[in-house]
């Protein structure tokens, strides 16, 4: 397969994602939306991935690219049935573009916490092999408030209702991080937003104690990433 990813900050990558990609013999190509390169007028690929970022949904007068970035997705997604995948942002993205909401989180979630599935999360094909209950990576302020019709919720948490989201058969967005490597936390907290995030949430040690609680469950982490990753693989070969 080939994957469009859409990036909208230069060290938030797709992590070990990615390298699971290269690693199976797939290909990528990765715009980076924030840096002003253009999305590809061609549909020369096989699935859509769209990353996370410090900027929100909401935010096209800051971030013109934004109106852009809805409208390709919408079209990949909901005219062309493109295989979707996202993650933080690109979760909040493919909700807002399908008819849901995003809005301001009453409680940010900024930290290793746990997830718990829904009866539809681990019943599906996409948590496939996840344990009900398991600890990822969160670092995000906004979240998905209204479900978009046509879309079911898969994973929850005790802050947030909508962890992760199936629309249709062909997209699948997940709120929080499972696809970090061992320099992600040190990379994202230089990004201004992140920093002020993690500082607020987690006060100024917060760094020390999320790069120690993050090394300390990468590697069940990976584990998770790559399962959701061959999970994505297989529902793209059922649309």
């Amino acid at each position: 397969m080939h994957i469009l990813i859409l990036q909208h900050a230069r060290v938030e990558t797709a992590g070990s994602l990615g390298q699971f990609l290269k690693e199976d013999g797939h290909t990528s190509e990765v715009v980076h939306l924030d840096e002003g390169e253009k999305l590809p007028e061609n549909s020369n690929f096989d699935g859509l991935w769209v990353l996370g970022g410090p900027m929100d949904v909401w935010e096209e007068e800051k971030y013109p690219w934004l109106k852009e970035e809805k409208a390709f997705i919408k079209y990949q997604v909901q005219q062309k049935g493109t295989p979707f995948l996202g993650i933080c942002l690109g979760h909040q993205l493919l909700a807002e573009c399908m008819g849901g909401k995003v809005s301001k989180s009453q409680k940010p979630e900024v930290g290793v916490l746990d997830v718990l599935l829904t009866e539809s999360g681990q019943s599906g094909v996409f948590f496939d092999g996840v344990p009900e209950n398991f600890k990822t990576l969160q670092w995000h302020s906004a979240e998905v408030t209204e479900l978009p019709p046509g879309s079911k919720v898969l994973a929850w948490s005790e802050s947030c209702s909508i962890q992760a989201l199936q629309w249709q058969t062909r997209a699948f967005s997940i709120q929080f991080h499972l696809e970090i490597e061992d320099d992600t936390v040190l990379n994202w907290s230089n990004i201004p937003e992140y920093k002020l995030s993690l500082e607020q949430e987690m006060g100024i040690n917060g760094f020390k104690k999320m790069q120690n609680d993050c090394l300390q469950n990468i590697s069940q982490m990976k584990e998770k990433a790559e399962r959701l990753y061959i999970n994505w693989m297989q529902t793209t070969a059922r649309t």
